[in-house]
């Protein structure tokens, strides 16, 4: 089985629309929750997801959009797209954000779970091997995907209890690129795709990951799309300039 692995989207649908056009051969795409908030596009991304996807867990953003939760803690940049974005989604989209499952979800028996920001709080941000040790040391799964952060990567530790931190090598910041993690059977893992609609690891592609269970291979991508266009449906949109200026370099 090969599973597409798409997190944090945030209403981007250009970025979308590169990766679905860009993604290898695949059987299922797994989605890690965060399709709304910030981006300009959200009835957009979200008939386009419903069409491709077969596993979705939810995000924060997701669950503010769609009036599950207050969002009155958000930043005033985030407060102001999630408020925005509630104007605009029509009641069938509302319905169904929010039926989104909370993580974490296991798509494939007792080999993977996915979560939207870790096995202990679907809020949390797994940004270092301190937060990623408990939940290396105590696994539900031997592989979790995870999403949140915004940045591409991971963490790992194998039998012996040594510890890694995962971080995709690149050469260019322009075109697509790939690179392959081999996942060996007495390691655990967590990893991150990525972002799609907003990246913040200082890489303006937009990420996903691809996950070979048969190859024991977890892919991670980056490709260019089209970020001015995404910035004038922005500007056009109302919303804060900072949500557009900070898809161009990646933060």
């Amino acid at each position: 089985m090969r599973a597409l692995i798409l997190s944090d989207i945030h209403a981007n649908i250009d970025a979308l629309d590169a990766v679905l056009t860009s993604a290898p051969q695949h059987d299922v795409v797994w989605n890690l929750g965060d399709l709304v908030g910030y981006g300009a596009a959200p009835n957009a991304v979200m008939d386009r997801v419903r069409d491709i996807g077969s596993i979705f867990v939810r995000g924060n953003h997701d669950r503010a959009c769609a009036g599950l939760t207050n969002a009155e803690h958000f930043n005033p940049v985030a407060l102001t797209a999630v408020r925005w974005t509630q104007r605009q989604l029509n009641a069938a989209t509302m319905r169904w954000l929010r039926e989104i499952p909370r993580g974490p979800i296991m798509p494939d028996g007792p080999q993977v779970s996915c979560v939207h920001g870790s096995l202990l709080d679907e809020d949390q941000y797994v940004l270092s091997t301190q937060d990623a040790w408990r939940q290396l040391a105590h696994p539900h799964t031997r592989i979790t995907f995870f999403g949140h952060t915004h940045v591409q990567g991971g963490f790992a530790s194998n039998a012996e209890g040594e510890w890694f931190q995962l971080k995709p090598e690149y050469s260019e910041d322009a075109t697509a690129e790939s690179y392959e993690l081999h996942l060996h059977a007495a390691a655990t893992y967590l990893i991150n795709p990525g972002a799609v609609g907003q990246p913040r690891d200082r890489d303006w592609r937009a990420a996903y990951a691809l996950y070979d269970d048969e190859a024991r291979i977890a892919t991670f991508y980056r490709v260019p799309y089209d970020v001015r266009l995404a910035q004038m449906r922005i500007q056009r949109a109302g919303l804060p300039d900072v949500l557009g200026s900070r898809l161009r370099v990646g933060r």
